[in-house]
């Protein structure tokens, strides 16, 4: 059991349950922020230099109080700043609490950051044994771990050169094959596995999954929300060093991703209720996007509007939504056909609606006018697409829009692979002895 506290004196651990491997009470952190530095014996014991307040603090965590379970796989989130690494640093022992008691039930092994603890001048099986001591591992232990360790990191070739040639992806295949393999009872990891390769990638996780079954209790820290709610048993949500959710991942995932989908929302300007202003007008787009058509009927803009109808800057999977094209006609049309197209950035066509032919055509009359395209649920995952407007008769344009408009897609909760979300029923059948 390991026990960090901010004062100096040791201070004996409570007994907690054996289901909490790391315990979290009112922990705040601060950090100093120099505004300038002093270069010269003269500017040391300047009066006015002394005067003027060269610092300021920065609370990186403010009253943090928080179980991780024990065997359980936990994860952190938030925006970078939001205290997540600076919350993990303080588990693993690199710094120590302003206010507060971390303890911690069982040996911590950590990869928090490239090469974290290795002398770049020893070689990587040497560099092995210094962090295995460091681990509080012995050399009989090191020696029995060192053939996997090896063999998982890919590094044979290299491992008896000194690090500081590695590469970063080097780097961190032998510091997670160190941490992973050297019979942690605590791991915590800290957005580092994105930087390995694919098949790397594969390979860890892999290792998380039997570290889990195993019954090793897991800290991790990652941008990824999908991996947070398939890995995860539970997470925690870090805001501006404060603690605004805890419980289960996928819940907790749902809250964040609705503050942030709030925060965009609030950031793009508000539309006027007078011309419900949160689309694009078609004259802004013109010069940068191919337009043709013998110009009858124009589109003037494209909005999105939300299942209550109102202007939105971007849309939401799974929620009902409208895509409304407006047009002006310049004469009387019978017979027109509005069409939407989407785009991905990379050129892949998702889909293209149109209003239909014939009896389903519409008939135009002079002004101006709107065509509404409605979901009950949108079916697009979050990205950005490109959308291309048109409207047609039979082949013949009176306007075309190619890829003028651009769709953002958020989404209150954790998305599949893909570019669509798929709806429909599972169900299991009976199993066959």
């Amino acid at each position: 059991m390991t026990v960090f506290h901010p004062v100096e004196e040791e201070i004996e651990a409570p007994a907690k349950p054996v289901d909490v491997a790391i315990e979290v009470r009112g922990v705040t952190k601060r950090f100093r922020r120099y505004h300038d530095r002093r270069t010269n014996v003269k500017e040391l014991f300047s009066p006015r230099r002394a005067r003027v307040k060269r610092h300021d603090d920065f609370w990186a965590l403010k009253g943090i109080d928080l179980d991780i379970p024990r065997g359980k796989t936990f994860g952190l989130i938030g925006h970078n700043g939001s205290g997540k690494s600076t919350l993990l640093k303080l588990v693993a022992g690199i710094h120590r609490p302003t206010e507060g008691t971390i303890v911690a039930h069982g040996r911590i092994s950590a990869m928090l950051e490239l090469g974290a603890g290795f002398h770049p001048e020893m070689s990587g099986r040497d560099n092995v044994y210094l962090n295995g001591s460091i681990l509080g591992m012995t050399r009989k232990q090191i020696d029995a771990a060192m053939d996997d360790i090896i063999a998982f990191s890919g590094l044979e070739e290299f491992i008896d050169t000194p690090v500081k040639v590695y590469s970063s992806g080097m780097y961190v295949r032998l510091g997670f094959a160190i941490a992973v393999n050297l019979e942690p009872e605590i791991l915590i990891v800290d957005e580092v596995i994105a930087v390995g390769d694919e098949e790397f990638q594969r390979r860890c996780f892999d290792h998380l999954y039997e570290l889990r079954r195993r019954g090793v209790t897991i800290v991790l820290v990652t941008h990824s929300l999908g991996l947070v709610a398939d890995l995860c048993d539970e997470a925690a949500w870090l805001d501006g060093g404060k603690l605004k959710a805890v419980g289960p991942s996928r819940e907790v995932v749902d809250q964040y991703l609705s503050a942030v989908n709030r925060r965009e929302a609030e950031a793009q300007p508000q539309p006027q209720p007078e011309n419900n202003d949160a689309g694009v007008p078609a004259d802004e787009t013109e010069g940068r996007t191919p337009r043709r058509g013998s110009g009858e009927v124009r589109v003037t803009r494209v909005d999105y509007l939300d299942g209550d109808s109102q202007a939105r800057p971007f849309l939401t999977t799974g929620q009902p939504c409208t895509i409304r094209i407006s047009y002006q006609a310049v004469e009387a049309v019978p017979s027109v056909t509005f069409g939407l197209g989407f785009t991905t950035e990379s050129g892949v066509q998702v889909a293209g609606p149109n209003s239909g032919y014939g009896e389903a055509a519409f008939a135009v009359q002079p002004g101006e006018g709107h065509v509404d395209f409605t979901l009950d649920s949108l079916p697009l995952q979050p990205g950005e697409f490109l959308v291309t407007t048109a409207a047609v008769d039979k082949g013949h344009p009176y306007d075309f829009l190619d890829r003028a408009f651009v769709l953002k897609v958020r989404a209150d909760d954790v998305t599949e692979p893909g570019l669509v979300k798929l709806t429909g029923n599972w169900s299991l059948g009976p199993s066959v002895p």
